[in-house]
């Protein structure tokens, strides 16, 4: 009797645990946990399940907010969200799992965004045109991508400090490599004839590397820009380069 009732009890509490972990809401957790720049409003549900009408991080701003927890991923220690966002056009749709380091995995990543969404935060004023991105896996560790293996598309791309005029469309490559991050980048329809590189190290220095030659359609704004560069090779390429730190 003694061992059934004390069974009973433990059942009692585990269950009565299961359920606060299962409908504790959404709303307390994200109060508690989200850091300072991650801004969220009208939140429903619970930590398992749940919405929010609204979402910005670092200025960039998302609606329709949806997630569920993937709750077998707990065992690899990882607590992971299946999440589903509207950009004010295009679609956001991804797993999103933070390890206990900190480190944010975005896995099977798949979207359409407006680039002005990234205008704040890439620090070009201006920023236009549209994004698709299609990434296996993407982790990021104190705001720096540490792992990146999937592809970028960008059309009609405009950025006012070069020009007014469109420089079309282009397509990057990111792989991971021991050193860091790397992508091949190349015109699709661009304005351009480009052909490139960007490298992405550990100590957050970049490196962009490209090699260019104006088409019959080049604008002429682009055309004297292109004065600039070191003088074109034996094949009329001209280098573009572009290094920093992020």
């Amino acid at each position: 009797m003694i061992r059934s009732t004390r069974g009973l009890i433990t059942t009692g509490v585990l269950a009565l645990v299961l359920g606060l972990i299962i409908m504790f809401p959404a709303r307390v957790a994200i109060g508690w946990f989200a850091p300072a720049e991650v801004a969220i409003s009208g939140i429903q549900g619970s930590v398992w399940y749940g919405s929010a009408n609204e979402a910005a991080v670092n200025g960039i701003y998302v609606r329709n907010v949806q997630w569920r927890l993937n709750a077998l991923r707990l065992f690899t220690g990882k607590l992971s969200y299946s999440v589903e966002a509207t950009p004010v056009s295009g679609f956001l749709e991804t797993d999103i799992s933070v390890g206990f380091s900190g480190a944010l995995t975005l896995s099977d990543l798949t979207a359409a965004l407006p680039l002005d969404l990234f205008a704040g935060v890439s620090g070009v004023p201006g920023l236009q045109g549209n994004a698709s991105l299609t990434f296996e896996r993407l982790e990021i560790v104190d705001g720096l991508a540490t792992v990146a293996n999937g592809t970028v598309q960008i059309a009609n791309l405009k950025i006012p400090i070069v020009g007014r005029d469109s420089l079309g469309g282009y397509k990057a490559e990111f792989f991971t490599q021991n050193n860091g991050i790397s992508a091949s980048i190349e015109d699709t329809d661009g304005v351009l004839d480009l052909a490139g590189s960007l490298q992405i190290r550990a100590d957050r220095s970049f490196a962009f590397i490209a090699q260019v030659i104006a088409k019959p359609e080049t604008p002429q704004s682009i055309r004297k820009q292109l004065q600039f560069l070191p003088p074109a090779n034996a094949r009329g390429q001209q280098e573009l380069r572009l290094e920093g730190i992020l």
